[in-house]
Protein backbone atom coordinates (compact mmCIF):
# COMPACT_ATOMS: atom_id res chain seq x y z
CA UNK A 1 0.00 0.00 0.00
CA UNK A 2 1.38 3.20 -0.83
CA UNK A 3 2.37 5.43 1.87
CA UNK A 4 1.22 9.18 1.60
CA UNK A 5 2.52 12.05 3.09
CA UNK A 6 0.88 12.79 7.02
CA UNK A 7 0.23 16.67 6.65
CA UNK A 8 -2.76 14.62 4.24
CA UNK A 9 -4.12 13.67 7.08
CA UNK A 10 -4.52 17.19 8.33
CA UNK A 11 -6.99 18.37 5.80
CA UNK A 12 -10.01 17.54 4.43
CA UNK A 13 -11.60 18.03 1.30
CA UNK A 14 -14.24 21.10 1.30
CA UNK A 15 -17.82 20.70 1.49
CA UNK A 16 -18.59 23.09 -1.00
CA UNK A 17 -16.67 21.06 -3.27
CA UNK A 18 -17.98 17.70 -2.42
CA UNK A 19 -21.52 19.22 -2.52
CA UNK A 20 -21.36 20.61 -6.06
CA UNK A 21 -19.35 17.01 -7.15
CA UNK A 22 -22.35 15.20 -5.83
CA UNK A 23 -25.01 17.49 -7.72
CA UNK A 24 -22.52 16.91 -11.25
CA UNK A 25 -22.86 13.17 -10.55
CA UNK A 26 -26.73 13.00 -9.67
CA UNK A 27 -27.29 15.57 -12.45
CA UNK A 28 -25.04 13.17 -15.14
CA UNK A 29 -27.75 10.42 -14.11
CA UNK A 30 -30.54 12.44 -15.54
CA UNK A 31 -32.07 13.96 -12.24
CA UNK A 32 -32.39 17.41 -12.02
CA UNK A 33 -30.71 19.14 -9.25
CA UNK A 34 -31.53 22.82 -8.14
CA UNK A 35 -27.74 23.67 -7.67
CA UNK A 36 -27.67 26.42 -4.73
CA UNK A 37 -24.16 24.87 -3.43
CA UNK A 38 -21.54 26.81 -5.37
CA UNK A 39 -20.30 30.24 -4.90
CA UNK A 40 -20.19 31.48 -8.81
CA UNK A 41 -21.46 33.93 -10.18
CA UNK A 42 -23.97 32.82 -13.09
CA UNK A 43 -23.27 36.06 -15.24
CA UNK A 44 -20.69 36.10 -18.09
CA UNK A 45 -17.73 37.55 -18.00
CA UNK A 46 -18.17 40.93 -19.45
CA UNK A 47 -18.26 41.51 -22.91
CA UNK A 48 -14.65 44.50 -22.66
CA UNK A 49 -12.99 42.28 -20.51
CA UNK A 50 -13.19 39.16 -23.25
CA UNK A 51 -12.40 41.28 -25.69
CA UNK A 52 -9.47 42.69 -24.14
CA UNK A 53 -7.99 38.83 -23.69
CA UNK A 54 -8.54 38.24 -27.61
CA UNK A 55 -6.89 41.09 -28.42
CA UNK A 56 -3.70 39.43 -26.29
CA UNK A 57 -3.73 36.70 -28.11
CA UNK A 58 -3.94 38.03 -30.96
CA UNK A 59 -0.67 40.71 -29.93
CA UNK A 60 1.39 37.37 -28.81
CA UNK A 61 0.89 37.40 -25.10
CA UNK A 62 1.24 33.76 -24.99
CA UNK A 63 4.98 33.45 -23.03
CA UNK A 64 5.71 33.33 -19.19
CA UNK A 65 5.26 36.75 -17.34
CA UNK A 66 7.44 37.66 -14.47
CA UNK A 67 5.88 35.01 -11.17
CA UNK A 68 4.62 38.02 -9.52
CA UNK A 69 2.87 39.20 -12.76
CA UNK A 70 2.88 41.93 -15.38
CA UNK A 71 4.27 44.99 -14.05
CA UNK A 72 1.69 47.11 -15.78
CA UNK A 73 -0.66 44.55 -14.53
CA UNK A 74 0.49 45.03 -10.44
CA UNK A 75 0.21 49.41 -11.81
CA UNK A 76 -3.53 48.46 -12.30
CA UNK A 77 -3.43 46.78 -8.92
CA UNK A 78 -2.16 49.88 -7.76
CA UNK A 79 -4.61 52.01 -9.80
CA UNK A 80 -7.82 50.18 -8.14
CA UNK A 81 -6.63 49.98 -4.25
CA UNK A 82 -6.00 53.87 -4.17
CA UNK A 83 -9.68 54.82 -6.32
CA UNK A 84 -11.47 52.44 -4.73
CA UNK A 85 -10.23 51.98 -0.95
CA UNK A 86 -8.02 55.23 -0.75
CA UNK A 87 -4.56 53.42 0.23
CA UNK A 88 -1.18 53.66 -1.32
CA UNK A 89 0.82 50.92 -2.04
CA UNK A 90 3.52 50.70 -4.73
CA UNK A 91 3.69 47.53 -7.62
CA UNK A 92 6.17 46.29 -5.17
CA UNK A 93 4.00 44.97 -2.70
CA UNK A 94 1.05 43.50 -5.35
CA UNK A 95 1.38 39.57 -6.43
CA UNK A 96 -0.71 38.30 -8.66
CA UNK A 97 -1.31 34.51 -8.20
CA UNK A 98 -3.98 31.90 -10.09
CA UNK A 99 -6.62 32.89 -7.50
CA UNK A 100 -7.60 34.13 -4.62
CA UNK A 101 -7.13 30.96 -3.07
CA UNK A 102 -3.24 30.66 -3.94
CA UNK A 103 -3.28 34.37 -2.28
CA UNK A 104 -4.43 33.26 0.66
CA UNK A 105 -1.86 29.94 0.53
CA UNK A 106 0.91 32.34 -0.58
CA UNK A 107 0.16 34.59 2.77
CA UNK A 108 -0.06 32.11 5.07
CA UNK A 109 2.67 30.28 4.46
CA UNK A 110 4.83 33.03 4.43
CA UNK A 111 3.48 34.30 8.14
CA UNK A 112 2.68 30.94 9.71
CA UNK A 113 5.32 28.70 11.68
CA UNK A 114 4.79 25.65 13.54
CA UNK A 115 2.75 26.26 16.90
CA UNK A 116 2.09 30.00 15.87
CA UNK A 117 -1.74 30.44 16.67
CA UNK A 118 -4.25 31.87 13.70
CA UNK A 119 -7.28 33.59 15.22
CA UNK A 120 -10.68 32.49 12.63
CA UNK A 121 -13.95 34.24 13.59
CA UNK A 122 -16.58 31.35 12.53
CA UNK A 123 -18.46 30.93 10.27
CA UNK A 124 -15.50 31.45 8.01
CA UNK A 125 -14.53 30.38 4.65
CA UNK A 126 -13.76 26.39 4.91
CA UNK A 127 -9.90 27.21 3.20
CA UNK A 128 -8.75 29.18 5.66
CA UNK A 129 -8.27 26.38 8.71
CA UNK A 130 -6.89 23.73 6.84
CA UNK A 131 -3.97 26.18 5.01
CA UNK A 132 -3.13 27.16 8.85
CA UNK A 133 -2.87 23.53 9.64
CA UNK A 134 -1.02 22.16 6.44
CA UNK A 135 1.48 24.98 7.87
CA UNK A 136 1.15 22.96 10.84
CA UNK A 137 -0.01 26.31 12.55
CA UNK A 138 -2.78 26.09 16.11
CA UNK A 139 -6.30 26.84 14.98
CA UNK A 140 -8.08 29.04 17.35
CA UNK A 141 -11.96 29.71 16.38
CA UNK A 142 -13.85 32.20 17.70
CA UNK A 143 -17.55 31.43 17.57
CA UNK A 144 -19.54 35.12 16.58
CA UNK A 145 -23.59 34.56 17.39
CA UNK A 146 -26.50 35.50 14.62
CA UNK A 147 -27.25 37.87 17.38
CA UNK A 148 -23.83 39.79 16.60
CA UNK A 149 -24.89 39.18 12.63
CA UNK A 150 -22.29 36.48 12.57
CA UNK A 151 -19.12 39.26 13.22
CA UNK A 152 -16.26 39.38 15.87
CA UNK A 153 -16.47 41.84 19.07
CA UNK A 154 -13.43 43.38 20.26
CA UNK A 155 -14.24 41.75 23.65
CA UNK A 156 -14.26 38.34 21.97
CA UNK A 157 -11.23 38.99 19.79
CA UNK A 158 -8.80 40.39 23.27
CA UNK A 159 -10.16 37.24 24.73
CA UNK A 160 -8.48 35.20 21.84
CA UNK A 161 -5.04 36.72 21.79
CA UNK A 162 -2.24 35.07 23.78
CA UNK A 163 1.56 35.61 23.51
CA UNK A 164 1.39 32.46 20.60
CA UNK A 165 -1.03 34.37 18.31
CA UNK A 166 0.53 35.19 15.25
CA UNK A 167 -2.11 35.90 12.67
CA UNK A 168 -6.07 36.91 12.65
CA UNK A 169 -7.94 35.70 8.81
CA UNK A 170 -11.39 37.14 8.09
CA UNK A 171 -13.29 38.03 5.14
CA UNK A 172 -15.69 41.19 4.58
CA UNK A 173 -18.02 40.79 3.29
CA UNK A 174 -18.32 37.18 4.81
CA UNK A 175 -18.75 33.77 2.71
CA UNK A 176 -20.90 32.11 3.97
CA UNK A 177 -23.01 34.93 5.78
CA UNK A 178 -22.64 37.49 3.86
CA UNK A 179 -22.03 39.83 6.81
CA UNK A 180 -20.21 43.16 6.51
CA UNK A 181 -17.90 44.69 8.97
CA UNK A 182 -18.81 48.47 8.95
CA UNK A 183 -16.10 51.35 9.56
CA UNK A 184 -17.07 51.72 13.13
CA UNK A 185 -16.56 47.74 13.93
CA UNK A 186 -13.18 47.86 11.94
CA UNK A 187 -11.43 50.48 13.69
CA UNK A 188 -12.84 48.88 17.59
CA UNK A 189 -11.15 45.67 15.98
CA UNK A 190 -8.38 48.04 15.50
CA UNK A 191 -8.37 49.39 18.54
CA UNK A 192 -7.29 45.96 19.89
CA UNK A 193 -4.87 44.93 17.51
CA UNK A 194 -2.84 48.43 18.11
CA UNK A 195 -2.31 46.44 21.47
CA UNK A 196 -0.94 43.40 20.18
CA UNK A 197 1.61 44.79 17.86
CA UNK A 198 2.90 40.96 17.11
CA UNK A 199 -0.08 40.02 15.08
CA UNK A 200 -0.67 40.32 11.78
CA UNK A 201 -3.89 40.20 9.43
CA UNK A 202 -5.02 38.53 6.20
CA UNK A 203 -7.83 40.13 5.61
CA UNK A 204 -10.03 38.31 2.30
CA UNK A 205 -11.94 41.16 0.51
CA UNK A 206 -12.80 39.02 -2.73
CA UNK A 207 -16.67 40.27 -2.29
CA UNK A 208 -15.53 44.10 -1.69
CA UNK A 209 -18.05 44.75 -4.57
CA UNK A 210 -20.99 42.73 -3.99
CA UNK A 211 -22.04 44.61 -0.85
CA UNK A 212 -25.94 46.02 -0.45
CA UNK A 213 -25.23 48.65 2.49
CA UNK A 214 -22.48 51.33 1.42
CA UNK A 215 -18.71 51.65 0.92
CA UNK A 216 -16.78 48.52 1.58
CA UNK A 217 -14.65 49.24 4.25
CA UNK A 218 -10.82 47.51 4.57
CA UNK A 219 -9.34 47.54 8.00
CA UNK A 220 -5.66 48.08 6.37
CA UNK A 221 -7.26 51.94 6.42
CA UNK A 222 -6.30 52.32 9.83
CA UNK A 223 -2.69 53.80 9.57
CA UNK A 224 -1.31 52.00 12.35
CA UNK A 225 -2.24 48.73 10.68
CA UNK A 226 -1.71 48.96 7.08
CA UNK A 227 2.15 47.18 7.80
CA UNK A 228 0.43 44.44 9.32
CA UNK A 229 -2.45 43.66 6.75
CA UNK A 230 -2.67 41.43 3.95
CA UNK A 231 -5.32 42.48 1.56
CA UNK A 232 -6.77 39.65 -0.42
CA UNK A 233 -8.64 40.61 -3.49
CA UNK A 234 -8.93 39.09 -7.40
CA UNK A 235 -11.74 39.17 -9.82
CA UNK A 236 -13.40 35.92 -9.58
CA UNK A 237 -17.08 37.16 -8.20
CA UNK A 238 -17.07 40.98 -8.43
CA UNK A 239 -16.21 40.45 -12.11
CA UNK A 240 -17.54 36.91 -13.09
CA UNK A 241 -14.19 35.66 -14.00
CA UNK A 242 -14.26 32.17 -11.70
CA UNK A 243 -12.85 30.50 -14.78
CA UNK A 244 -10.26 32.91 -15.71
CA UNK A 245 -8.22 31.93 -12.45
CA UNK A 246 -6.79 35.61 -10.94
CA UNK A 247 -6.38 36.76 -7.60
CA UNK A 248 -3.87 39.45 -5.79
CA UNK A 249 -2.66 40.22 -2.87
CA UNK A 250 -1.20 43.83 -1.52
CA UNK A 251 0.97 43.14 1.37
CA UNK A 252 4.05 44.68 3.14
CA UNK A 253 6.65 44.68 1.04
CA UNK A 254 8.30 41.56 3.09
CA UNK A 255 5.25 39.63 2.77
CA UNK A 256 5.42 40.22 -0.30
CA UNK A 257 8.28 39.01 -1.31
CA UNK A 258 8.35 36.03 0.46
CA UNK A 259 4.98 35.30 -1.75
CA UNK A 260 6.36 35.82 -4.91
CA UNK A 261 9.37 33.08 -3.24
CA UNK A 262 6.67 30.62 -2.79
CA UNK A 263 5.27 30.76 -5.63
CA UNK A 264 8.18 30.75 -8.11
CA UNK A 265 8.56 27.18 -6.62
CA UNK A 266 4.85 26.04 -7.07
CA UNK A 267 2.75 27.40 -10.37
CA UNK A 268 5.04 30.81 -11.05
CA UNK A 269 2.85 33.15 -12.90
CA UNK A 270 -0.76 32.57 -14.07
CA UNK A 271 -2.07 32.96 -17.08
CA UNK A 272 -0.64 35.43 -19.32
CA UNK A 273 -3.90 35.88 -21.21
CA UNK A 274 -5.96 36.35 -18.11
CA UNK A 275 -3.39 38.53 -17.02
CA UNK A 276 -3.88 41.60 -20.05
CA UNK A 277 -8.04 41.20 -19.72
CA UNK A 278 -7.53 41.73 -15.96
CA UNK A 279 -5.80 44.99 -16.56
CA UNK A 280 -8.99 46.22 -18.32
CA UNK A 281 -10.87 44.72 -15.66
CA UNK A 282 -9.01 46.68 -12.80
CA UNK A 283 -8.50 49.81 -14.34
CA UNK A 284 -12.21 50.22 -16.51
CA UNK A 285 -15.35 51.42 -15.41
CA UNK A 286 -17.79 49.51 -12.45
CA UNK A 287 -20.49 49.75 -14.46
CA UNK A 288 -20.80 46.22 -15.61
CA UNK A 289 -19.81 44.62 -11.92
CA UNK A 290 -22.49 47.06 -10.51
CA UNK A 291 -25.36 45.45 -12.83
CA UNK A 292 -24.30 42.06 -11.58
CA UNK A 293 -24.67 43.62 -7.76
CA UNK A 294 -28.41 45.10 -8.68
CA UNK A 295 -29.54 41.72 -9.83
CA UNK A 296 -28.07 40.38 -7.07
CA UNK A 297 -29.91 42.36 -4.78
CA UNK A 298 -32.88 41.33 -6.57
CA UNK A 299 -32.06 37.79 -6.09
CA UNK A 300 -31.31 38.05 -1.77
CA UNK A 301 -34.64 40.20 -1.46
CA UNK A 302 -36.74 37.18 -2.91
CA UNK A 303 -34.76 34.30 -1.55
CA UNK A 304 -34.74 36.17 1.82
CA UNK A 305 -38.66 36.39 1.72
CA UNK A 306 -39.02 32.67 0.16
CA UNK A 307 -36.79 31.16 3.27
CA UNK A 308 -38.38 33.66 6.12
CA UNK A 309 -41.85 32.39 4.67
CA UNK A 310 -40.60 28.39 5.62
CA UNK A 311 -42.01 27.90 9.37
CA UNK A 312 -38.80 26.91 11.39
CA UNK A 313 -36.24 28.76 9.59
CA UNK A 314 -34.20 31.45 11.44
CA UNK A 315 -32.24 33.55 8.52
CA UNK A 316 -30.67 37.38 8.73
CA UNK A 317 -30.90 39.04 5.06
CA UNK A 318 -27.27 39.03 4.56
CA UNK A 319 -25.30 42.60 3.89
CA UNK A 320 -23.25 41.22 1.30
CA UNK A 321 -21.95 38.38 -1.17
CA UNK A 322 -24.20 36.07 -2.49
CA UNK A 323 -25.18 33.77 0.40
CA UNK A 324 -27.87 33.06 2.64
CA UNK A 325 -26.78 31.47 5.95
CA UNK A 326 -30.32 30.19 7.75
CA UNK A 327 -30.30 28.44 10.94
CA UNK A 328 -32.06 25.19 10.39
CA UNK A 329 -31.95 23.62 14.00
CA UNK A 330 -35.54 23.35 14.15
CA UNK A 331 -35.61 20.08 11.94
CA UNK A 332 -33.11 18.44 14.25
CA UNK A 333 -34.78 15.35 15.12
CA UNK A 334 -37.30 15.33 12.65
CA UNK A 335 -37.92 12.00 9.90
CA UNK A 336 -38.54 10.90 6.90
CA UNK A 337 -39.56 7.52 5.94
CA UNK A 338 -37.98 6.70 9.42
CA UNK A 339 -34.65 8.42 9.29
CA UNK A 340 -33.79 10.49 11.44
CA UNK A 341 -32.20 13.95 10.90
CA UNK A 342 -29.51 14.98 13.29
CA UNK A 343 -27.32 17.50 11.97
CA UNK A 344 -27.09 20.09 9.19
CA UNK A 345 -24.98 17.31 7.74
CA UNK A 346 -28.02 14.58 7.28
CA UNK A 347 -30.52 17.56 6.51
CA UNK A 348 -28.32 18.77 2.84
CA UNK A 349 -27.74 15.21 2.09
CA UNK A 350 -31.84 14.49 2.72
CA UNK A 351 -32.21 17.51 0.71
CA UNK A 352 -30.44 16.74 -2.31
CA UNK A 353 -31.66 12.99 -2.57
CA UNK A 354 -35.28 13.59 -1.68
CA UNK A 355 -35.94 17.18 -2.77
CA UNK A 356 -33.30 17.33 -5.29
CA UNK A 357 -31.61 20.65 -4.08
CA UNK A 358 -28.50 21.32 -3.24
CA UNK A 359 -26.95 23.45 -0.29
CA UNK A 360 -23.87 23.50 1.85
CA UNK A 361 -23.79 22.15 5.47
CA UNK A 362 -23.24 24.71 7.66
CA UNK A 363 -20.58 21.80 9.97
CA UNK A 364 -18.37 23.24 6.93
CA UNK A 365 -18.03 26.44 8.26
CA UNK A 366 -17.94 25.68 11.91
CA UNK A 367 -22.16 26.55 11.77
CA UNK A 368 -23.35 23.38 12.70
CA UNK A 369 -26.89 24.87 13.14
CA UNK A 370 -26.54 26.20 9.53
CA UNK A 371 -26.77 25.47 6.28
CA UNK A 372 -25.55 27.82 3.01
CA UNK A 373 -27.34 28.54 0.13
CA UNK A 374 -26.23 30.35 -2.84
CA UNK A 375 -28.32 32.90 -4.88
CA UNK A 376 -25.87 33.36 -7.22
CA UNK A 377 -28.56 31.35 -9.93
CA UNK A 378 -31.31 32.81 -12.16
CA UNK A 379 -34.35 33.56 -10.81
CA UNK A 380 -35.92 30.97 -12.48
CA UNK A 381 -33.88 28.59 -11.10
CA UNK A 382 -33.84 29.87 -7.30
CA UNK A 383 -37.79 29.87 -7.67
CA UNK A 384 -37.61 26.36 -7.90
CA UNK A 385 -34.92 25.69 -5.60
CA UNK A 386 -36.70 27.87 -3.00
CA UNK A 387 -39.86 25.61 -4.00
CA UNK A 388 -38.17 21.90 -3.57
CA UNK A 389 -36.55 23.39 -0.19
CA UNK A 390 -39.83 24.40 1.21
CA UNK A 391 -41.45 21.05 0.12
CA UNK A 392 -38.63 19.23 1.62
CA UNK A 393 -38.93 20.85 4.44
CA UNK A 394 -42.57 20.06 5.08
CA UNK A 395 -42.23 16.82 4.84
CA UNK A 396 -40.02 16.17 8.04
CA UNK A 397 -41.92 15.34 10.90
Amino acid sequence: MTQLAERLSRISEPETIKMAKLSRELKAQGIDIADMSIGEPDFDTPAHIREAAKKAIDEGYTHYTPVAGYADLRQAVVHKLKRDNGLEYTPEQIIVSTGAKQSIANAVMSIVNPGDEVIIPTPYWVTYSELVKLCQGIVKFVPCSIENRYKITPEQLEAAITPKTKLFMFSSPCNPTGAVYSKDELAALATVFARHPQILIIADEIYEYINYVGKHESIAQFGELKDRVVIINGLSKGFAMTGWRLGYLAAPAAIAKAADKIQSQFTSATCSITQRAAITALTGDLTAPMAMVAEFKERRAFVYKALSDIPGLKVLEPEGAFYMFPDVSAFFGTAYEGNTINNATELCMYLLHKAHVSVVTGAAFQQPGCVRISYANSMERLAEGMKRLAEGLGKLK
